[in-house]
This record gives structure tokens, sequence and C-alpha cells, in this order.
């Protein structure tokens, strides 16, 4: 009988160590994320991961460089341009307005900006502007669109320029004003609109020419009307509260939050796959996937930044990669974002 217990025991704790190794390479996405962040094929990645589920930090570390020259080790606390990422902070702010009746998305801006001497300001709109299907060229106001408004994609931004310039004008503050504001609600103590002052803050961006050469970026070429839609200075770990706040009911009514995550346009972005996927109020929209999805990403190589902010409602989870170097050749540029991205996917972390 006792040698019976003694087989019985062995095989209750086989059983058991089988079970919970079966659940640890399940949920081995730290493992898989250290292993591939030394990949240098290729390139070579240099950024923060910062991962963040119910408000919990999961995973956060950072690899490489502040300073290529100086051989500054980068910190996770380090501060970082959004790039495009900030399109969903602007379009936050003007869905607060348009909570408050200043701003109605379907008026085409003459209304707002009556001395605008563009004649597509007759029939473009502030819902036009956001989601991109304006028909304005990227880095330009033309005369004439690209295409007929409202039936096309064309990421633009100019187009989040114009819909600034609305927004500052309805609200009657400074972006400047309402960004730092809105960054105090969501406790982003460690974020901020772009100062003389607060540029000394930012970590140095590294374009990486084609040849495998870096230039260090010693100060950024954006100015403030670049801001409403490609660079605002974050931490990653301020961006997964931002995450926080936007998608759970802190800065939008449930019916506005609902306008900015519906879409009525599709674009592709290599990212997410080679799929179309929606495109609401500054974010990409991701209901294809096995796992809904809500994101964006920044890039911008003669300024030194890469960047995806992810966000999956079902289990309040973060995703965040920063780098502070960026590759012309666009080809590799979201290597590290994608490759995480799908670990990510295929952890039980999402399950």
């Amino acid at each position: 009988m006792r040698h019976f217990f003694k087989v019985a025991s062995v095989a209750i704790i086989t059983l058991f160590t089988s079970c919970n190794s079966s659940a640890q390479k399940k949920d081995d996405y730290p493992v898989k994320i250290d292993s591939l962040i030394k990949t240098t094929n290729p390139r070579t990645f240099n950024g923060v991961v910062y991962i963040q589920q119910n408000g919990k930090e999961k995973y956060a570390k950072a690899f490489g460089y502040a300073d290529f020259n100086k051989k500054t080790p980068l910190e996770i606390s380090n501060k970082f341009s959004t790039m495009s990422i900030a399109k969903q902070i602007t379009a936050t702010l003007i869905l607060q307005q348009v909570e408050k009746g200043t701003i109605d998305l379907h008026q085409p801006i003459r209304k707002y900006l009556p001395d605008f001497q563009y004649s597509w300001a007759d029939t473009v709109t502030v819902h036009h502007l956001l989601n991109h299907t304006s028909g304005l060229y990227s880095d330009d106001l033309k005369p004439n669109l690209k295409f007929k408004t409202g039936k096309e994609f064309c990421y633009s931004n100019v187009g989040y320029y114009v819909a600034g310039l609305v927004l500052e004008k309805q609200s009657g503050k400074s972006y400047q004003e309402l960004v730092t504001a809105l960054f105090k609600k969501c406790k982003m103590n460690d974020s901020f609109y772009p100062t003389e002052t607060s540029s000394q803050l930012l970590t140095k961006g590294h374009t990486i020419k084609e040849e495998v050469t870096f230039k260090l970026n010693k100060k950024s070429g954006f100015d403030p009307t670049n801001y409403f839609g490609s660079h605002l200075i974050v931490t990653a770990p301020d961006l997964a509260k931002w995450n926080e706040c936007l998608h759970n009911g802190k800065l939008l009514k449930p019916e506005t939050y609902k306008l900015m995550t519906n879409y009525s346009t599709t674009a592709t972005h290599p990212i997410f796959g080679e799929n179309p996927i929606g495109y609401g109020y500054g974010l990409r929209i991701n209901d294809k996937a096995d796992i809904y999805e809500i994101g964006h990403t920044g890039f911008h190589p003669s300024e030194g930044f890469t960047a995806v902010n992810l966000y999956y409602p079902k289990t309040k989870t973060s995703v965040i990669v920063m780098e502070n170097v960026a590759t012309e050749n666009f080809e590799i540029a979201y290597y590290f974002e994608q490759e995480i991205r799908k670990i990510v996917m295929n952890s039980k972390l999402l399950k």
C-alpha cells in the first residue's frame, strides 16, 4: 500500500510539474522578447519595451544607448518623441470640444477658419481631417486636393495641423495649454509639450543611414506647426497611463469614444499585416484579428525615432515600443515592433 502511495505521489508531482512547465512555455513572452532584442539582423534594436496590464507593469526594459557617441545607457524613464502617436492626443482634445458643442465634426472648416485662403475649406470637415480622408497632401496645403474629399484614405500630417488650428480657435486655448492639462489629468508627470526647456529632456534621436552609419540629431527639426500630429515628449510608462485614461472612459463619454474608435475608411500598415484595417480618429482599429487591437505608430527617419503604441481592450493591456533610432531603409524600419507584437499576440498575456 505504501508503495502505491509513493507511485501515486510521484505521478501527481510529475503531472503538476508537467502542467506547470507547459503553462510557463505558453507564457514565456519575456524570454522571447529578450532573445529577439539580441538580434542584429536585419538591424539592431535601441530603445525601450514596456508592457502593462490592468495598471500593473508586466515587462519594462531598456536596451542600448541614449547617446551613441557618449555611450550613455538608455533607461525606461527616458523621454522619446511620440511622432504620429500624437494624433490620438489631438483627436481626443477635439472630441472633448465636440462634447462641449464648440466643434461639429461634420461642418466644413470654413465655419471655424473663415479667413482660410483655400477653396477646399468649404468641403473638408474635421471628420475628414481626423481620419485622413480630406484629400490633403501629406506635407503641404495645396489648393487642389489629391482626390475628392471623403472618398479615399491618404495619410496627411498637414490635415492634423489644420485640425489643430480649429482646436485652438474653438477652445480659446493654445495647444500647449490643452496638452499640459490633459497630461496632468492622466498623471503623465514625465511627459511634456515641446518647449525650449522640455525639449532639453528629450532623448537624442539617431538616423541610421542605409550604409549602416548613423547621424546623431542634436536638436529636433520640428516646430509648433508639427506638434498637433507629429511630436510630443513622453515616456513609455506615461504612454501606458494615457492608454488607461483614453480607453477606460476617463477622457471621453462612451458615445464620443465610440465615434473615435469606429471607422469609415481602411488602410494598410506593415505593423498590422498585409490586409487593410480601420482608421478611426488618430487610431488604427484592428477588428479583423483574432484579438481586438487598437494602436498607432510613429516614425521619422530624419528625427531618429520609431515607435508603436498598442492597446488590447479585452485584457486592458498596453504594448509600447519606443526607439531613439530610425532607419532610412523603410523595409526594416518596424522590424522589432512587428516581432514584439507577434510575440505578445501569441502569448498567454492576451488570452
